[in-house]
């Protein structure tokens, strides 16, 4: 074997190796990326979550609220006509 071939099959192996390694790279950096938008993903679902909890909290306080404003106010009302309950 020459060593113009050997040069050749040397360089030729070389130049696989680093492709390869060029491959692993873009691999383990897309699968990174991956990782990354998937937890992404998830603290997005989790604080969703959370809010939707809050608001429906938020929705049920406010209408015993006004249940109770309701109720003040036709309590009133029957005190001044004088139907309501002697306390």
């Amino acid at each position: 074997m020459s060593s113009t071939q050997f040069n050749a099959g040397q360089t030729h192996g070389q130049a696989q190796a680093k492709t390869e390694e060029w491959v692993q790279s873009a691999k383990d950096t897309a699968n990174a990326a991956s990782d990354r938008a998937s937890n992404a993903t998830q603290n997005t679902r989790e604080s969703a979550q959370r809010g939707a909890d809050q608001t429906a909290g938020f929705l049920q306080q406010t209408g015993e609220q006004v249940k109770n404003m309701a109720q003040g106010a036709i309590d009133g009302v029957k005190n001044t006509l004088g139907v309501g309950d002697k306390k």
